[in-house]
């Protein structure tokens, strides 16, 4: 797991845990984002609807569960770091080849478990252990090129001067 999430919140525990939830619980409590995030959350669920509807009516098949993941992305980044990743849509082209990397991460991270010759993939990089890194580095400089946009927008107080609110992101960024 540590490959996929690093040494973030989801993957550490100990001093590193608490260090980050440290930083983190203030904004995660506030009633500001509380509403924000309940705004946004009502938001994609009412495009995910939509979107359902439509497919209803076409008689079309449709993934569910990539669907729910698509529009749960879409809210956490846009309260995460205030950016609209609109997986759901898959308007973004970039936006698209993250959802993508991370979702077939998850799976390749998952089913690892299992994986009678991991140990090998990983040695030799091939197979699911090969697709893994690819992703990851798909993830990654999606993210990174995220983090250098927020910090020039702290830089030049635009971030600041977003109506929406404070996004998490902010407190992991400055660190």
């Amino acid at each position: 797991m540590r490959d996929l999430f690093g040494d973030g919140i989801f993957a550490v525990d100990g001093h590193k845990w608490r260090h980050q939830r440290k930083l983190a619980s203030y904004e995660f409590s506030t009633r500001v984002l509380r509403d924000f995030s309940s705004a946004v959350f009502r938001a994609n669920a009412a495009k995910l609807v939509s979107k359902i509807t439509v497919a209803a009516t076409a008689l079309k098949s449709i993934d569910l569960q990539d669907m729910l993941m698509k529009s749960t992305l879409d809210s956490i980044f846009k309260v995460g770091f205030g950016f609209e990743l609109n997986a759901l849509s898959g308007l973004d082209e970039s936006g698209s080849r993250f959802t993508k990397a991370f979702d077939d991460s998850n799976s390749i991270v998952f089913w690892r478990y299992v994986d009678l010759i991991l140990e090998l993939k990983r040695f030799l990089n091939f197979g699911s252990e090969a697709s893994l890194k690819q992703n990851i580095k798909v993830i990654n400089d999606f993210i990174f090129e995220l983090i250098r946009c927020k910090r020039e927008q702290m830089k030049t107080g635009k971030l600041e001067a977003r109506r929406e609110g404070r996004y998490s992101i902010k407190v992991f960024v400055g660190e």
